[in-house]
């Protein structure tokens, strides 16, 4: 079975091509992409470029120098940068503070991504946080960098899902989000069993393609309270989310797809598998988790692993990762981020592009 650890990075046959986009200037993303490049030897087992500008990363390398952040930081004299010109003038960053001018590099750095691994110069993106303000305020009306992403690649079918490897017991969550940036009060609407299945049908795909799990365990939430309670705390499981699971189990023979499971229990045996707190939750935890919208999936997945999960684009003609973290504008500029879910974010890319046999 091929799983994303430390063995296959280190036996990779090829050098995966990555490219790393800084993310708003103002934000954390400069000094988290730093301290994990500073963090291993990447060159032992991928060939990365940056995209920015180079003097964003300067004043960035000076601001962790100052602050002592302690660990290893890159020689920014050896890595490959493409220097992207501001859209709007960006002057001296100032950190912490985004702005439309922060916004226009941000959303230039990925669109020059973007193009390049369309292009076949890539192999997987990863991206730094980026602030859906700013974007705005540069004119720049999209979700998320997702939206962007799946345009880009001209993919109408995509999916936002979550990964993250467990330091406690080396258990891996992977969770798929049905809807995501959408109201709350919208979600009822937005599930169709026709969206549901193209969710079904990506997580899948990746657990077969990134993960080598040809035959996945799958929970798949409901949507209300106790999944309904007999139609007590809503219809929709009865009139047509368990019907269409039935359909979905006759299509996927080889899969376990289990559900509606109510939300608030769904996550348990995961939790336990992460922690260790149960000796047989590894064993009977699912290998992936269905959620319905966005905060019933990210909730539990930031309580077990804010610091380490990987954000990941399923449905793209490439590998996308990105830590599961914003900009963090309050702590900017201060050298005290923590990279851990940025190298975990470029470790998950080497390895997706590895098992999809990719060099």
């Amino acid at each position: 079975m091929t799983t994303p650890t430390a063995s296959i990075l280190s036996q990779s046959p090829g050098r995966p091509r990555l490219v790393i986009t800084l993310g708003d200037p103002a934000g954390i993303g400069p000094e988290v992409v730093l301290k994990a490049l500073g963090a291993r030897d990447w060159a032992a087992i991928a060939d990365i470029t940056l995209i920015g500008t180079r003097s964003l990363l300067d004043q960035t390398l000076q601001a962790l120098q100052q602050s002592a952040c302690g660990g290893p930081l890159p020689d920014l004299g050896h890595l490959p940068l493409v220097e992207i010109p501001p859209p709007l003038p960006l002057e001296t960053v100032t950190f912490g503070q985004a702005s439309a001018a922060t916004g226009a590099a941000s959303f230039a750095y990925l669109k020059r991504a973007i193009a390049g691994a369309v292009a076949g110069q890539y192999d997987a993106i990863v991206t730094g946080p980026i602030a859906k303000s700013a974007w705005k305020a540069a004119g720049h009306h999209y979700p998320g960098q997702t939206e962007l992403l799946a345009e880009g690649a001209q993919s109408d079918r995509f999916g936002m899902a979550f990964v993250a490897k467990s330091p406690h017991t080396g258990w891996w969550l992977r969770a798929l989000l049905a809807t995501t940036h959408i109201p709350l009060a919208q979600v009822p609407d937005a599930l169709t069993p026709a969206l549901l299945t193209q969710k079904l049908d990506l997580l899948i795909h990746s657990l077969k393609q990134d993960f080598g799990l040809s035959q996945p365990r799958i929970a798949v939430a409901g949507l209300n309270p106790h999944s309904g309670e007999g139609g007590q705390l809503g219809r929709e499981e009865i009139d047509w989310l368990m019907p269409w699971l039935e359909t979905q189990r006759s299509r996927y023979p080889q899969v376990q797809i289990d559900g509606p499971i109510p939300p608030d229990t769904m996550w348990v045996r995961p939790g336990q598998a992460w922690f260790g707190t149960e000796g047989s939750a590894i064993a009977t935890a699912h290998d992936a988790y269905l959620a319905l919208y966005h905060d019933q999936g990210l909730i539990p997945v930031k309580l077990m692993a804010f610091d380490r999960a990987v954000n990941t684009t399923v449905g793209l003609p490439f590998v996308r990762t990105s830590p599961d973290h914003g900009t963090a504008f309050d702590i900017a500029g201060k050298g005290i981020a923590d990279a851990s879910s940025m190298v975990a974010a470029m470790e998950l890319a080497v390895a997706m592009v590895v098992a999809r046999g990719g060099e």
